[in-house]
């Protein structure tokens, strides 16, 4: 190819014609543009032919498309149908509820009209979160009888742990409605005493650990005492030491322990039992006790209701 020298300037005009432009087109200048377009082309073309050839790529995306459908079909069937189930709980609630009100509370609509200008349950319960443990249930107490408060492993963390909703429930029935009893209910399989036996010496971050670690008294006394027992019955023996345990750290909130040796106030314990359906309870001695020196505690009154 020969190589064009510099063009020169010239005063000379333009030619007019469009011909004597032609010399200034190079063969690349014309035919690149033209292989390029006709390279896009042929590329269109091909894709187009081999789409309509290969039919399993439109069904495939056409089957993809599909179970896509498919599966949020399925989903709105899994929430219509969760929807339906939470309705008909609902319902059931709802009904209970309109039990409640015609056969207790509209045949007995004096006292809970005395309820609603205020209360005076002689009794303070501490029970577990447990599902299967409702003190109303399994002891009978009516509206009005007792101020209930539930939490993991039915637990009274001692005055020194510092508030907790345990505790704030404790300064309001002993303190504003002067209740005259505090029972402190345990129960078999608990989860948290399970929790409570199995911890090992590691820290846990969890919320579940720093709330049973209240119970590491009742550990400690477990593990002494039970130590060549099987898993099961250290647990067993752990769900009722803690019980007293949670006496003891009663003892600990001043206003309580200051009732209790007036004899205005007295604690109980209890453990119920939901495999044969047994109860037992006992109450505190707080004079037999020797709680200065060796923290000993004595009771009295025990029973087993079976």
């Amino acid at each position: 190819m020969a190589i064009l020298a510099p063009a020169s300037v010239s005063k000379d005009p333009l030619p007019s014609s469009s011909s004597a432009l032609t010399p200034l087109r190079s063969s690349t200048q014309i035919f690149g543009p033209k292989f390029k377009f006709r390279q896009i082309g042929q590329t269109q073309l091909s894709l187009s032919t081999s789409f309509k050839k290969s039919s399993g790529f439109k069904l495939k995306g056409w089957r993809h498309s599909e179970g896509i459908t498919q599966e949020f079909q399925v989903d709105k069937l899994e929430t219509a149908a969760e929807v339906e189930n939470e309705c008909d709980f609902f319902d059931k609630m709802k009904h209970r509820f309109l039990s409640f009100k015609k056969q207790k509370f509209m045949e007995n609509l004096e006292h809970y009209q005395n309820l609603a200008d205020g209360q005076a349950p002689k009794f303070m319960v501490i029970a577990c979160a447990d599902s299967r443990v409702c003190p109303s249930n399994i002891l009978g107490f009516q509206p009005g009888e007792a101020f209930i408060v539930r939490n993991v492993a039915n637990m009274v963390p001692p005055c020194e742990s510092g508030p907790s909703e345990t505790n704030a429930a404790l300064e309001f029935a002993v303190n504003s409605v002067k209740v005259e009893n505090i029972l402190v209910i345990g129960h078999s399989r608990c989860g948290g005493i399970h929790a409570l036996m199995s911890m090992q010496d590691e820290e846990d971050p969890s919320f579940i650990r720093s709330w049973v670690l209240v119970g590491k008294n009742a550990r400690l006394n477990t593990k002494a005492a039970s130590s060549s027992l099987s898993f099961d019955h250290q647990c067993s023996h752990c769900e009722k030491e803690s019980v007293n345990c949670s006496l003891l750290n009663l003892l600990t909130y001043p206003w309580i322990e200051e009732k209790v040796r007036a004899g205005a106030l007295s604690l109980h314990g209890g453990y119920y039992n939901f495999v044969d359906c047994t109860f037992e309870k006992w109450t505190l001695d707080y004079d037999g006790s020797n709680l200065k020196e060796s923290k000993e505690v004595a009771f009295r009154n025990r029973s087993f209701w079976s």
